[in-house]
């Protein structure tokens, strides 16, 4: 398995949005809900128009069983209202073009998150991403590793700092620092 990173640059941020929102409405809002809500994959996936239409999003989180409110940050439930308008609510957020009212696999998230990295010229991408670019960001903004642990169900902060990539930054900035 590949270790991804989050993508650190607002800068490339804004890029990648530009582009999903030029090319695909629905893409765009998965991207949007990945970096704003810090949920896995597999629970952003499953999510309903019923879902979109709350201030918070409320789960149980597919890998660890456990019930999950977070709520959603004034920005992304402006643009989620405007993506739901005329969507009824029983409908998956992100409906597959394939068959009646499925989301997309999987696969297919991981193919419009590469799609988008290669465009900004981004490696070491993938589903992950999402979720630790929401942790990065998060973290720069607050510096509270607890409650980003409590977010993400860490049982340490040296873990949910790796996950992050704060780890990295810091290992780099030494290495560049370093001389003999």
């Amino acid at each position: 398995m590949n270790f991804v990173q989050p993508i650190r640059d607002p800068e490339v941020i804004r890029a990648i949005k530009q582009y999903l929102k030029e090319k695909n409405e629905r893409n765009y809002m998965l991207f949007l809900v990945g970096i704003n809500s810090g949920l896995r994959i597999s629970d952003i996936l499953p999510l309903r128009v019923s879902d979109a239409k709350r201030p918070y999003f409320s789960l149980r989180e597919k890998k660890t069983r456990k019930q999950k409110r977070i709520d959603m940050p004034p920005s992304l439930r402006k643009e989620l209202k405007a993506y739901v308008e005329g969507k009824e609510d029983y409908e998956y957020l992100f409906k597959s073009r394939k068959g009646i009212n499925k989301p997309i696999g999987r696969s297919m998230a991981y193919k419009i998150l590469r799609d988008a990295a290669k465009y900004v010229s981004l490696d070491e991408i993938g589903t992950h991403t999402l979720r630790k670019t929401f942790g990065y960001h998060f973290y720069r903004q607050t510096k509270d590793v607890a409650m980003l642990q409590e977010i993400f169900n860490h049982s340490s902060p040296s873990i949910t700092l790796k996950y992050i990539g704060i780890n990295q930054d810091n290992l780099d900035k030494a290495m560049k620092e370093f001389k003999i």
